[in-house]
């Protein structure tokens, strides 16, 4: 039966709000008008998954406009203020999964639109009380997450949308939209440190008000409820019966860990080290400020290519270059931060450029890293799905796109806890008898290490295991975007 709702979404002066039967797979449809009712959807989606990346990274750019003498939160102090947020918004990801198929994609999306503006007020409250407990703003920072929990339900929503066919595309499309939040509003604050100077946090929080309120009200206007969408957490229960699921999520620690990690982390290394030598506070955000959007931003870009290539060459391969490329990576902060460490005072010009690259460079490779290994969920479940005999190809898609959407979201929850990770890495770092990051960077080369192992082992040691897990047949089948 064909399911078209072109007259529905262009002909009614009143459309429902509500789409009882949506067939993303039928062709003659799709044509006729359903792929403007999903343009529509996924741009508005875009839109609030970006505004929710910008809040769960808020404090990334509050920290810089904190000075320990007005604040009383010392460098170790600020790196567990970036590192909760990551924490919660982690957890939220498995309960922000099933929520679309459950309340509807819209109604969904508008609602976690509007829970951005409790962390958003209660950041703009703590900021401008300098004198809060420093357990008060370590809360405070916690209400951040709900903002990390809007990847899992955009892109579950998105997933069931589209084709099989240009799924990779359009999640791509809507992973990276969202994911370019962090350097934007890491962008603001620093328009905002360049313009009046770090003594007006207040401003970034008023400028997210607004965005919020217009992700909600687009939203609300625009997207649509698919109502015969079944994503539950018994499907997430079922796919994590697959000793892949679990492998893929560990890799995406590696990977999204990574971009979300450095993304709260970067700037706050940087301001440490020109405070090391001699700016003053205010000198110093505005120095970091200027370097820290880049990785991001440039981990966001690269996103799309990952799946690309990963398409091209074969996600496991792109996965396992991605990983020893990230070694190299790693070893240039390693060997930054041993040169500084050895040397009196504060870091060299030389110093401090190795310690851009090698962050530059790690973003880099996040980016490619999640397009691959997102790439391959698809493709593993594709794979799966041809052995359940006696089942119709419809039946094979579907099981195939609910084993995926699930995923996705318990994916992206594992991949997040690599920012704590970071976070706390480098806060005891920085807390030990050489007062320095170099200690964590030796951690996180080691633990690029081990995901290259893990990835050559399963997905590329032998050929029997690469047919298994998709990664001769996920050639055919559409990258996946990242968290």
């Amino acid at each position: 039966m064909t399911t078209l709702f072109r007259s529905r979404d262009t002909e009614r002066p009143r459309r429902s709000r509500d789409i009882e039967h949506w067939d993303a797979e039928d062709v003659e449809a799709w044509n006729g008008g359903n792929d403007r009712i999903a343009k529509r959807n996924l741009i508005w989606s875009i839109v609030a998954e970006h505004v929710g990346f910008s809040i769960w990274s808020i404090w990334s750019v509050m920290v810089l406009f904190m000075p320990q003498d007005v604040y009383g939160i010392d460098a170790a102090g600020k790196f567990y203020l970036v590192a909760v947020p990551t924490l919660v918004g982690a957890f939220m990801r498995i309960p922000y999964t099933v929520a679309p198929a459950k309340f509807g994609g819209r109604n969904w999306t508008i609602v976690s639109a509007l829970l951005l503006l409790i962390p958003t007020l209660l950041t703009l409250w703590a900021m401008q009380n300098p004198g809060t407990s420093y357990t008060t703003f370590m809360v405070v920072a916690a209400f951040a997450g709900f903002g990390g929990g809007n990847f899992a339900s955009s892109m579950t929503n998105i997933n069931a949308f589209y084709p099989q066919r240009l799924k990779g595309w359009a999640l791509g499309l809507n992973a990276g939209g969202g994911n370019i939040g962090v350097p934007v509003i890491q962008l603001i604050g620093l328009l905002v440190i360049a313009t009046v100077g770090n003594t007006a946090p207040e401003l970034v929080c008023a400028i997210y008000l607004v965005l919020i309120a217009l992700a909600a009200l687009g939203s609300a206007f625009f997207m649509d409820n698919l109502r015969n969408q079944r994503s539950n957490l018994g499907a997430l229960a079922e796919a994590l019966r697959y000793k892949h699921s679990w492998v893929m999520s560990f890799l995406y620690i590696g990977t999204f860990g990574s971009f979300i990690g450095f993304s709260f982390a970067f700037g706050q290394v940087l301001q440490i080290n020109y405070l090391a030598g001699g700016d003053t506070p205010a000198q110093a955000a505005l120095h970091a400020a200027q370097i820290s959007f880049l990785g991001p931003l440039l981990g966001s870009i690269s996103r799309p290519f990952g799946g690309k290539l990963a398409d091209r060459i074969g996600g496991g391969k792109i996965t396992l270059y991605t990983f020893v490329a990230m070694i190299f990576a790693a070893g240039i902060l390693v060997g930054s931060g041993t040169m500084d460490d050895g040397a009196a005072g504060a870091p060299t010009g030389a110093q401090m450029t190795g310690y851009v690259v090698g962050f530059i460079i790690l973003f880099v490779l996040s980016g490619l890293g999640n397009g691959s290994t997102y790439k391959m969920i698809p493709s593993i479940f594709e794979a799966k799905a041809q052995d359940k005999d006696g089942w119709s190809a419809e039946e094979k898609a579907a099981w195939s796109r609910r084993m995926s959407g699930a995923l996705i979201g318990f994916a992206g929850a594992v991949g997040a806890l690599g920012g704590v990770f970071i976070n706390v890495s480098l806060r005891v770092s920085y807390t030990g008898a050489d007062k320095s990051a170099t200690s964590a960077f030796w951690v996180f080369l080691g633990f690029y290490v081990v995901c290259a192992i893990v990835t050559w082992f399963v997905f590329l040691r032998m050929k029997s295991v690469q047919a298994v897990t998709g990664e001769n047949v996920g050639r055919a089948a559409a990258p996946v975007g990242a968290g």
